[in-house]
Formats: C-alpha cells, structure tokens, sequence
C-alpha cells in the first residue's frame, strides 16, 4: 500500500479489511511501498516518513497483527531495488506501455507530471515485491488483474532465459471490493479531496457526511428517491443494520424519510462501528517507537527471505 497520504475508508473496504482475513489463514506480507509513492510525490519526499507512519498505525488499528503477519517498510529492504534493476533490463518497453494505468494516470492526474521512467517501470519494481517472497497470491480486486499479468510474463521470461525455475509465477486472490465512493459521488481519492479518511475525528465524519451527495433527481423533500443510485446508500449496506436498510428502502422510495434523516442514521451506525478502530488509532499513535519496533522486526524476519531469494537471481544469472 503506498504511503501517498492518509488511508481513507475506500483503502479499508477496497484492501485492508480483506488483508485481515487473510491473515489468518495465509503467511503474509504486507509492506508500505514508499519508493512507489515517488512516482507521485518526487516533488515531496519529505512526506514519504511521516505518510508512512500513518499508514502504519492505520494498519495496527485496523487489526493487522504482527504476530500473524509480516509487516514491513519496502526501502528498508534494498534487494527490492537491486532486483527491480536486473529484472528491467529484460523487460520489453511495449511490455509496459501497454499497461493501462500508464496511460489512465497520466490523464487523470494534473497536478503531476507521470510522463516519468520510474512510473513507466513501476510494474517491473511490483514484481520485485511479489517475486521476492515467492508469493503464491496477490490479494487484488478483479480490475487489477491485467497488472498482475504482466509480473507473471516476466517471471516466465526470466525463467525462460536462464533456464531454471527460481521464482513462483504468482495468481490473483480475487476479492469482493464494495463500490464505495467519495462525499461527491466520485471515486473516494485524496486528490478528489472527497474522501473520509480512518484518521477523522468524530465531528469531521459527521461533517462529512452531513455534506454528501444523495440522489441526484431528489431535489425536494417531498420527492421519491432511489437508494439504488444515491451514494448514501453503499455506506448503509456496509455500516447500517439489515433490518434499518429494510426500513430506509420503502421509506426513500415514498419520500417518507428526507436525505438529512438518513444521512443521521447512516452517521451514527458508521461512528458505532468505527468507534472501537478510532480509540485504538489513538493509542498507537501515541507510541511511535513501538510502530517502529513492529516495522523493524518485520524488517528482520522480510529482509531474510528477500536476501535468500536474490542469491538465487545472482546464481542462475551467474553474476
């Protein structure tokens, strides 16, 4: 996950609430891609510390736990770089220009200039994450299973060249990711400056969602709505009760319950959920040099695995 900026609900829903299963049935390793975030803040790196703690303490909060999983920093691990390098000099350019994130970014982001090497390359470095542990799977949404793809090709072409099998061609886990966007409607992005990040207080969540968009053809109160295409109404599948979205349903439809009622009901089931997550953010955040120590150890128990395995690159390539 990579630290450029604070993790808001669509990183929860989307990845970390899935990461929390899979840590009890599968040896994991999750790490905070700093050196990825440079291919968006080269301008600012001084952010990449301080994102990369909040990251941490969002992830500890969350439930990761330590004793079930690997949790790590990617820098602190150079054998992800020295890999990154050797696997990009077989690794064909239309290999990559054809990836279509490379392109979408480069139109949806402005106020970045993407037209960069590193994130022309940035898949033959997420490769280099994965292949280093010899992971059996990568826990992705269905959309990001082209990306993945394209590690596999790699994988195949290194083995192909050097005639022995030294990495695991990884499969996707796919997961259920909600739809879930931000206060506007749009995807929840930071950029959007729409997003309710796990880091909110109390009074900001209430606000925020005070704020949000509902259904767009509801201009009165007295209109009919349709919790089918009001943005409200993901949030309440995910934090409301059944029996409250059984009741909102009928009651939106025939205008008998107005937006600002909803978003009342919606706010205070989102707070008694996220109520427990948000008294233990505070806690953690409180202890930065035990955040770290998790780091460090994580660091220790990664960095032997990553070590192991590019001894094998060297050897095969027999350099």
């Amino acid at each position: 996950m990579q630290p450029s900026g604070k993790l808001h609900l669509g990183n929860y829903h989307g990845a970390l609430k899935n990461w929390l299963a899979l840590q009890e049935d599968y040896d994991c390793f999750y790490f905070i891609a700093d050196w990825h975030s440079l291919t968006t803040l080269y301008e600012k790196p001084h952010l990449i510390k301080q994102f990369s703690f909040e990251v941490a303490v969002d992830w500890l909060s969350s439930g990761l736990d330590p004793e079930k999983c690997t949790l790590f920093v990617q820098s602190d691990i150079p054998a992800h770089a020295e890999l990154h390098l050797l696997l990009s000099m077989i690794v064909p350019v239309p290999w990559l220009e054809r990836n279509p994130t490379y392109k979408e970014k480069q139109i949806e982001v402005k106020s970045v200039d993407m037209s960069s090497y590193g994130f022309l390359g940035y898949p033959v470095l997420q490769t280099s994450d994965v292949v280093l542990y010899k992971a059996d799977y990568v826990p992705v949404g269905i959309d990001q299973v082209p990306h993945l793809e394209i590690s596999r090709e790699i994988v195949r072409r290194f083995h192909n060249l050097y005639k022995k099998k030294v990495f695991v061609e990884p499969a996707a886990k796919i997961s259920e990711i909600p739809k879930l966007n931000g206060i506007d409607g749009r995807k929840m992005s930071k950029s959007y400056n729409n997003a309710i990040y796990l880091s909110d207080t109390e009074k900001e969540i209430r606000k925020k969602v005070q704020s949000m968009l509902t259904d767009p053809a509801r201009a009165r109160r007295e209109d009919p709505g349709d919790p089918e295409v009001c943005n409200l109404f993901p949030f309440h599948k995910l934090y409301s009760s059944k029996e409250m979205q059984e009741e909102i349903i009928p009651a939106c439809r025939s205008a008998k319950i107005g937006c600002g009622d909803c978003k009342l009901k919606l706010v205070d089931s989102m707070l008694e959920s996220m109520r427990p997550m948000m008294e233990k953010r505070q806690v953690i955040a409180a202890k930065p040099k035990e955040v770290k120590e998790i780091l460090h150890a994580g660091t220790e128990k990664a960095g032997k695995v990553a070590s192991a395995t590019l001894a094998e690159v060297k050897a095969c390539m027999k350099i």
